[in-house]
């Protein structure tokens, strides 16, 4: 039965819109260090939503310029092209993550892109302290790290007594019951579509091993840190669904971060108040 469902998901995946052009193409001359300002600006300018929340973003608190933001290309001077490739992706990516999901995983409307940016923010707030280089790549990983779940969402409440039996009475936690019963995991379906979506291989593993960082091989720190935010999301209760259940902390993550404890207790801490602080949201559905 697993690889009859696996077939009909890989052809839901087949099947997923791409990326409008647009946001391809401004995600393309982020990625370029020959483009320029005015590149950027005349692409954004043709989306009315994207330009209002990138000027909202520029003159938010949480940037704190001492002037208003008035213009796009003054708005990615300040924000930087990194934090405008996150933004761009968010408003992407949106209409798929707001969907409620409530057969399987248990997730109201919203709540999954509630999870979804919790996480992400926390990833980029783990990077920045731990100095990880690529912070906003770190915001996206963990933006799109359960994506698989909006395709897995039939098949799971289909098989969902014998998951949450594996869970309740047998002390496995929900991937290993989405394993055992399915042959796969939402992590594995999300890949698929990051790949379609032509992402580097570094943000393909951080969705398909947010779960088990140890088997990561072309950047384990990213995985690492995507996987210690989502652990902590979980935590904090954001968009709690039925798969809130049995989710630890990995031994190697802890170990590639040179996390303890103690500062894992800090980042909890300091990561609840940065979430608190709503200019911290890159973009708001409604």
């Amino acid at each position: 039965m697993g690889k009859i469902i696996l077939d009909n998901l890989i052809n839901k995946v087949e099947d997923m819109p791409i990326l409008p052009d647009r946001i391809s193409k401004i995600i393309s001359l982020t990625e370029d260090p020959d483009s320029t300002i005015k590149d950027l600006e005349k692409e954004i300018l043709m989306d009315q939503s994207l330009t209002s929340e990138i000027l909202k973003l520029a003159n938010s608190t949480y940037y704190g310029y001492a002037r208003s933001i008035s213009t796009v290309s003054e708005a990615t001077v300040l924000l930087g092209s990194q934090a405008i490739k996150s933004l761009v992706l968010a408003s992407a990516v949106s209409q798929f993550l707001i969907k409620e999901l409530p057969d399987g995983y248990g997730l109201e409307k919203y709540a999954l892109w509630n999870q979804s940016q919790s996480c992400a923010i926390i990833s980029r707030f783990i990077a920045k302290k731990l100095k990880y280089p690529k912070a906003e790549e770190a915001y996206i990983s963990g933006l799109l790290r359960d994506i698989g779940k909006t395709i897995l969402n039939y098949y799971v409440a289909k098989e969902y007594g014998t998951i949450i039996n594996k869970v309740e009475k047998e002390g496995k936690t929900f991937i290993e019951a989405e394993e055992e019963t399915l042959g796969f995991n939402h992590g594995e379906i999300g890949a698929k579509v990051a790949q379609k979506w032509n992402f580097p291989l570094a943000l393909v593993e951080s969705i398909l091993y947010h779960h088990s960082p140890e088997l990561s091989e072309t950047d384990p720190k990213l995985v690492s840190i995507v996987h210690i935010a989502d652990s902590i999301t979980m935590m904090l209760g954001v968009g709690l669904g039925n798969d809130g259940l049995s989710y630890n902390f990995s031994e190697f993550a802890l170990k590639t971060l040179n996390l303890d404890g103690e500062a894992i207790e800090k980042i909890i801490y300091e990561a609840t108040d940065y979430l608190n602080d709503r200019d911290s949201f890159n973009i708001v559905v409604s």
